[in-house]
């Protein structure tokens, strides 16, 4: 019977240690990974992200001429996926040579895509433009799935039929209610609208009237860098978060491109910074995201939440240990990092800077 009881006793510790080492750790799905800028490379650039139903984070990119595994050549709008931010795979492009959108000034490229769900249709928005170029407009195409096929609707709008000029770097977000909105501009002031319930277009067709100055300079004003392009915006505690690019983009490893963030109660503002000053100005902005030595113009971001309910950054910036470009393009690379609030509520990323040390990743729980 002493025999017994102390078996017993042995096969309910074991049990129980057991138990703990089981709460202790979770199934491998539920542990956040490290990870290590740069997340992917050597090109992304300009990066909008979404989280699908299939197991899959989608990130679509600027059209560039890079490496794409043994495959070579321009990707007319590339696609790459992941599961937890962190390991990226290609997947394909939007467009081909064939099927890129030739609506604009000629040999334009596809840039700076946004792309949003609407019921059950992907909006996939993007720009057509040239480097100076002085009509540039922003188009869409859809599809039933993020890695397509994809249905090019053409032309949305160029810059001379709304009457802003560098009109590119489309950002389309939901207000509290479900109306959708967008936001574009580049360096000539932000603008912005209400879209109509499918986003394929504006719900007010006399938009080039009524659109709405949301920041930055006025569109007759010249073309200024200390402003803004890129925006995105998030709505968290009553507030609409717009993040935006300033400085130059694409000058290697020396670009002086950041990312700020003004906030307003409405989803076309006023938007103001944490000074209280209005948007409608040049350097205005909390510090997001500057760049170092060590990593080069940081921005042009999009903005995702994990499974922990923590905002993640995703932008591109250059790597100054590697060359500047692959082949013709800028060699932007894909970063991450996670925003932490101050205690007034304004987000940044730790220290302002990228991350270039190993840290723990972004929770994405799939199976749950």
């Amino acid at each position: 019977m002493r025999k017994l009881l102390i078996i017993l006793v042995l096969f309910s510790s074991i049990f129980v240690f057991a138990s703990c080492i089981c709460e202790e750790n979770p199934p491998i799905n539920e542990m956040p990974k490290m990870y290590k800028n740069p997340v992917f490379e050597p090109v992304l650039a300009d990066p909008s992200i979404i989280r699908a139903d299939d197991g899959y984070i989608y990130a679509f990119g600027t059209a560039d001429y890079s490496e794409w595994g043994e495959d070579f050549g321009t990707k007319y709008g590339p696609i790459i996926r992941s599961k937890d931010l962190i390991d990226w795979e290609f997947v394909g492009e939007v467009f081909n040579k064939q099927s890129r959108p030739v609506w604009g000034t000629p040999n334009a490229g596809v840039w700076a895509p946004d792309v949003v769900l609407f019921n059950s249709t992907y909006n996939y928005y993007y720009s057509l433009s040239t480097w100076g170029d002085t009509n540039p407009g922003i188009g869409i195409a859809t599809a039933s799935h993020p890695a397509g096929p994809w249905t090019d609707h053409g032309k949305m709008f160029t810059s001379l039929e709304i009457g802003v000029n560098n009109s590119i770097d489309p950002t389309v977000f939901f207000d509290k209610d479900g109306t959708p909105y967008m936001i574009w501009g580049s360096y000539r002031g932000l603008y912005g609208g209400e879209l109509s319930s499918d986003g394929l277009s504006f719900k007010d067709a006399n938009i080039n009237e009524t659109k709405t100055h949301v920041a930055g300079l006025d569109t007759s004003t010249p073309f200024n860098a200390a402003t803004y392009e890129g925006a995105y915006v998030i709505y968290i505690n009553g507030y609409y978060y717009m993040f935006v690019s300033s400085g130059n983009c694409c000058s290697g490893h020396t670009s002086s491109y950041n990312v700020k963030v003004g906030r307003s109660t409405s989803p076309l503002g006023p938007y103001y910074d944490h000074t209280g000053l209005d948007m409608f100005a040049a350097n205005r902005g909390y510090q997001v995201l500057k760049r170092t030595n060590k990593v080069g113009g940081p921005g042009h971001n999009s903005i995702i939440k994990d499974d922990e309910n923590d905002y993640w950054i995703v932008y591109h910036a250059f790597d100054t240990s590697k060359p500047e470009k692959v082949g013709n393009t800028q060699r932007r690379a894909l970063f991450i990092d996670k925003l932490v609030w101050n205690e007034t509520g304004w987000p940044s990323v730790e220290g302002t800077i990228p991350s270039i040390e190993e840290k723990l990743g972004p929770r994405f729980n799939w199976d749950n």
